[in-house]
């Protein structure tokens, strides 16, 4: 693309590129926002010299909801059920940044047993995420057994879920100060079962996939990053490792304790499609190492903070203290008010970095509620990338980036 063209609007762009095919030169491909292999309701257009690429638009806000602005009109508590909907993948990780980010704003403390329940949720959460990439993934490439095997998987890591929660997706389980409740008694044994058969399931995977010679054709060297590049564009997560880059936020700037875990952050050496796959395998065991960690060392004790400005009192109160039903009614119906001042709280989601930018103003509503998504990120590099490969190509480069079009139109 030349230098003139990247100054051109959007619309501009598209109405040059249109213009080329309308004289023969080019021909435009419309890609979705139906498409399957788009992973949501993404657009491309795709300016085509034969099956070559010469240039790849992508065309978001199919999906925009307005979800930060009403967010402002509702009261800390009450928005964390509205971060369950943006990375529908990731939802206990959106319910994350949120809550830390809140009790950074008013000085919330969290007890161990709840930082703990965190770690490992987020990491079930992480392996979840990855296995329905690494399905759809090998699916777009016509590889249909990995798909039917990680959702196998996935099953289990739902089931642990709904277990908590009550709910297999938009859980909603953390809340400001701690978790909702505490986990149930058969936690222990479904989580250590998930230690015992995952590692032999992610190696099938890997039988199935990573040394096989018609994958290795399709991904290697396919949509590469150069890992100077991936810095520029401010591409984070898996594809940023793959490019050998090892920045990981749990690693640089702890959050709920990280710092206490023994862990790798894997790298790759390419930044190519192939690497991207890689990285995820190899992330997967590095959080079964962090949930077996956690495991071996959930303490006892509260799984919410005591301080009652901002939290509920104990269902047990409700039935024998009028105080307690007085308190609980006002939390809900008025909330709590926040200190005037902005916070930012970074979080390592499975798609990269994942910020929660808040503002308070005094009020129970937040004044502005901002998130740093890694899908917005990660997803414009594809215009570069794509260029230059073929068609069928592109499929497997857009899901290697693993984007998710909740997490980016908002």
């Amino acid at each position: 693309m030349s230098q003139q063209e990247t100054e051109l609007t959007l619309e501009e762009l598209k109405h040059l590129v249109t213009n080329r095919a309308i004289e023969g030169d080019t021909m435009v491909l419309n890609m979705g926002p139906q498409h399957p292999s788009t992973h949501g309701v993404l657009r491309l257009l795709l300016e085509l010299d034969g099956e070559r690429i010469i240039r790849c638009i992508p065309d978001i806000g199919f999906l925009h909801t307005g979800i930060e602005k009403n967010m402002e009109a509702k009261s800390f508590e009450k928005v964390l059920v509205m971060t369950d909907r943006m990375d529908y993948m990731n939802n206990l990780g959106y319910n994350l940044a949120y809550c830390l980010a809140v009790e950074k704003l008013v000085d919330l403390d969290v007890p161990p047993r709840a930082q703990v329940v965190r770690v490992i949720m987020t990491e079930l959460q992480r392996i979840a995420s990855h296995l329905v990439f690494i399905g759809t993934h090998a699916l777009d490439l016509a590889a249909i057994s990995v798909f039917w095997y990680t959702f196998r998987e996935r099953e289990i890591i739902l089931d642990v879920l709904e277990m908590c929660s009550g709910q297999r997706m938009m859980t909603s389980y953390f809340r400001p100060g701690g978790l909702w409740r505490d986990v149930p008694d058969e936690f222990e044994d479904a989580v250590r079962e998930i230690l015992r058969t995952f590692p032999k399931r992610i190696q099938q995977y890997e039988d199935l996939l990573t040394h096989n010679p018609l994958y290795m054709d399709r991904t290697k060297g396919i949509g590469v990053i150069p890992a100077e590049k991936a810095l520029s564009w401010g591409v984070t997560g898996p594809p940023l490792r793959a490019t050998g880059i090892p920045f990981d936020v749990r690693k640089m700037q702890p959050y709920s304790g990280y710092e206490q875990y023994d862990f790798d952050v894997p790298v790759g050496t390419n930044g190519d499609t192939y690497d991207r796959y890689i990285m995820r395998i190899e992330e997967m065991r590095q959080s079964l190492r962090i949930i077996e960690q956690g495991i071996n060392n959930l303490p006892p004790g509260r799984f919410r903070s005591d301080n009652r400005k901002f939290v509920p009192p104990p269902r047990s109160e409700l039935g024998h203290s009028m105080e307690a039903v007085i308190h609980h009614f006002k939390l809900w119906t008025e909330g709590f008010s926040a200190p005037k001042g902005d916070v930012y709280v970074p979080v390592e989601s499975p798609r990269g970095v994942l910020g929660c930018f808040l503002v308070g103003d005094g009020g129970p509503n937040p004044y502005r509620v901002h998130f740093r998504t890694p899908s917005f990120a990660n997803l414009q590099v594809l215009s570069k990338i794509a260029v230059g490969h073929l068609v069928a190509d592109i499929v497997a480069i857009i899901s290697s980036l693993d984007p998710v079009l909740g997490d980016v139109d908002r």
